[in-house]
């Protein structure tokens, strides 16, 4: 049992990393899972102090991730509309097959989503890059956090390797 609550705390974590990038996965709180989890086992007891701080960790820059693309939007003069291109100019940059589309996407759609809302094209091109720097911002808070909680994850497992793959 405690080599496929591993197994599925390694998976929490990976994919939190990808959540990180991805709007559409709440990366740390996916990564938070697999500390859990990995508490969870016999071997591998982690202290609820070390459960609880992290948790907090992960719902901070979960909510943060929602504050701080708005506040790059209003700081730069931007809307709704632009905050809401961001997010879909995110969605079609990681589907559309196009070079750093993820980077370009985003600010296109907020751009666009400016352009929708009526703004003149210097408030628009102003507004996506607010809203760019605080998608941009939000995503590398929650990837630091997401990696390291990966790192944390693997140092407890290598501390209890042999009590988590014990075969007999």
């Amino acid at each position: 049992m405690d080599i496929a609550l591993t197994i599925l705390g390694l998976l929490c974590m990976l994919i939190g990393i990808l959540g990180s990038i991805l709007p559409i996965l709440p990366g740390p709180p996916i990564s938070w899972v697999g500390l859990l989890l990995l508490h969870l086992t016999k071997a591998a007891t982690l202290s609820w102090w070390f459960l609880g701080i992290t948790l907090l960790v992960a719902i901070v820059i979960t909510v943060l991730d929602y504050v701080v693309p708005a506040m790059g939007t209003k700081k730069f003069g931007g809307s709704k509309a632009g905050m809401w291109g961001t997010t879909i100019g995110l969605v079609v940059g990681i589907i559309a097959p196009i070079p750093l589309g993820i980077l370009i996407g985003p600010f296109l759609g907020a751009l666009i989503g400016e352009m929708i809302n009526k703004a003149d094209s210097k408030t628009a091109l102003r507004a996506a890059f607010g809203s760019f720097l605080g998608f941009l911002t939000g995503t590398f808070m929650k990837l630091v956090v997401t990696v390291v909680f990966f790192v944390m994850f693997l140092v407890k497992m290598w501390d209890y390797r042999m009590e988590l793959f014990a075969f007999g």
